[in-house]
């Protein structure tokens, strides 16, 4: 119990203190994961309101794909991208194994499905009278796409923050494909993972720490934008 005690105040000392290298992981992590959510939202948005607004065969399908696709394990999606990636692979030429580009190209596809199943929820539950206005009014298909997101844009920030949330905890996908190299590739949870497996504990701790405190935060803001969404 007292190792254990050192060794958090150890791991509360290297926070503090700024270690260069335990920032430089957090620096990763979060350049990363914040790329990922910010390329995939777009797109996320766009597949979450034709979900909600158009009607088509094999809508309900599409829906149950998507939710299945959410639950599916980052260390499979790793394993999928890592045989595409490989030199023997149909993606081989593009040279982006043990790279961030991988990183971020896997935890794009572990994004997608939350951002479109949370933008599909908030946009069925919007007004879609906004819709229907903005198209009366004279504005475009794509203008009133816009219109319709500013209406619902609480749960679109949610979503985006959950799925950050899910993407900069994960661990299989990252280490498939990003390799765990240090200053280039190693992010939070393969850092903890690696760490940990070598019996140092104190860079682990700390980055754990890190790591809990974003995930309060992170569930705090999802609770604070569907909060605000619910009263629009």
């Amino acid at each position: 119990m007292t190792g254990l005690l050192e060794t958090t105040i150890d791991a509360l000392i290297l926070l503090v203190s700024l270690d260069a290298e335990l920032w430089k992981i957090v620096a990763i992590s979060f350049s990363v994961s914040l790329q990922a959510v910010l390329y995939t939202a777009p797109v996320g948005f766009l597949v979450g309101f034709l979900l909600a607004y158009t009607s088509f065969h094999g809508r309900k399908v599409a829906i149950s794909i998507v939710n299945t696709l959410w639950a599916v394990p980052a260390v499979v999606v790793g394993l999928t991208l890592y045989l595409l990636l490989s030199r023997a692979g149909p993606m081989g030429d593009w040279q982006w194994l043990f790279t961030q580009k991988a990183m971020i190209l896997g935890q794009m596809l572990l994004s997608l499905p939350v951002i479109i199943v949370m933008a599909h929820t908030a946009f069925q539950a919007g007004d879609r009278r906004a819709w229907e206005t903005a198209l009366t009014l004279g504005a475009t298909p794509m203008r009133a796409v816009f219109t319709v997101m500013f209406e619902v844009r609480y749960g679109l920030a949610a979503a985006m923050i959950a799925a950050f949330g899910r993407v900069i905890a994960e661990v299989g996908c990252s280490m498939m494909v990003g390799g765990n190299i240090l200053h280039h590739t190693r992010n939070i949870p393969t850092a903890i993972a690696l760490e940990t497996s070598k019996g140092a504990f104190t860079q682990g701790i700390a980055l754990g720490i890190v790591l809990v405190l974003l995930a309060l935060t992170l569930n705090f803001g999802v609770e604070f934008f569907r909060g605000r969404g619910s009263v629009q």
